[in-house]
């Protein structure tokens, strides 16, 4: 099965940048008045512990990394340790890291910590209960640009942890031909689908890949015929994916997304189909119990 289009998410030259602004903007929400509590006790500032997150309930870890820089961004005098890894499954009560260094440091930072160790390691559990479902098909859950505005890059790098697939990373990964796209050429073309996948094919890296959205078997049938890399068979019944599928026969790579929750999960994934899109592992997820202690 080839991969799906997507942007590395280790490429650590350029979205290490990335995750630093989200980490300072993080910070500036809690500290720009600074921290009115810890500031004025500066005892605080001379009391050196050791703390421990740990996982209050049995899930996977994503964040440390992020962790670790909101903490280094705050006090690079802090000692941060990963007692675990990012996209392991832990137990409840297990430490996931050790911080060491100013009290007063580690109550600044604590809070934006935990929060991004929370809510990315809800998805990434979230994203494993739905990997797990599957376990066995050749399908693969994958995620979609439905996140939450400024922390996409955590969040679609909390699924990878969870065990799910890369998709694109924003509109630029990856030409997608949606409904909006081609009701609206449908105005000016016979044929939007073979059209726009001719004209794009004519302006484009050979490296970028064409997805196009179908919604009925007759757009399915137009987009082999047109050469698309990637068709997305969206709000399809079971019986129409399968349908679908031996219209497609592994001439492009078959996505399912839309109305797929995870009792019917396995239903679509025992058709064939090669990936599985869902905004469920992102989206209203909630966040995992964690919490700071001192050791």
């Amino acid at each position: 099965m080839n991969p799906l289009p997507h942007q590395p998410l280790s490429e650590a030259s350029r979205l290490g940048q990335s995750i630093k602004s989200i980490v300072d903007a993080a910070l500036l929400e809690d500290l720009a008045q600074g921290d009115v509590t810890t500031d004025n006790l500066p005892r605080l500032a001379e009391i050196h512990k050791t703390a421990l997150i740990q996982f209050r309930q049995a899930g996977v870890v994503s964040g440390l990394a992020v962790a670790a820089l909101v903490f280094e961004t705050v006090d690079s005098s802090l000692f941060f340790e990963p007692l675990t890894q990012d996209g392991q499954a832990v137990k409840a009560g297990q430490p996931i890291a050790r911080i060491s260094g100013s009290m007063a440091s580690i109550l600044k930072a604590e809070r934006t910590a935990l929060n991004f160790i929370q809510h990315l390691s809800g998805i990434a559990t979230e994203t494993n209960r739905y990997v797990t479902a599957i376990a066995g098909t050749n399908s693969r859950i994958t995620h979609t640009r439905k996140t939450t505005p400024g922390l996409r890059l955590l969040e679609q790098q909390a699924v990878l942890h969870g065990g799910g697939a890369p998709h694109r990373l924003n509109l630029g990964s990856c030409v997608m031909l949606k409904d909006n796209h081609l009701q609206a050429l449908a105005e000016v073309s016979d044929n939007p689908i073979a059209d726009a996948i001719a004209e794009l094919r004519g302006k484009l890296s050979h490296t970028i890949k064409i997805e196009v959205e179908a919604d009925r078997l007759e757009q399915v049938r137009q987009a082999v015929e047109a050469g698309a890399d990637i068709i997305l068979l969206d709000n399809m019944s079971v019986a129409d994916i399968r349908e679908a599928l031996t219209l497609i026969r592994k001439r492009a790579i078959s996505e399912a997304s839309g109305g797929i929750s995870l009792e019917t999960l396995r239903d679509y994934a025992e058709t064939g189909v090669d990936y599985i899109s869902t905004s469920k592992i992102t989206l209203g997820v909630p966040a995992l119990d964690v919490g700071l202690d001192l050791d």
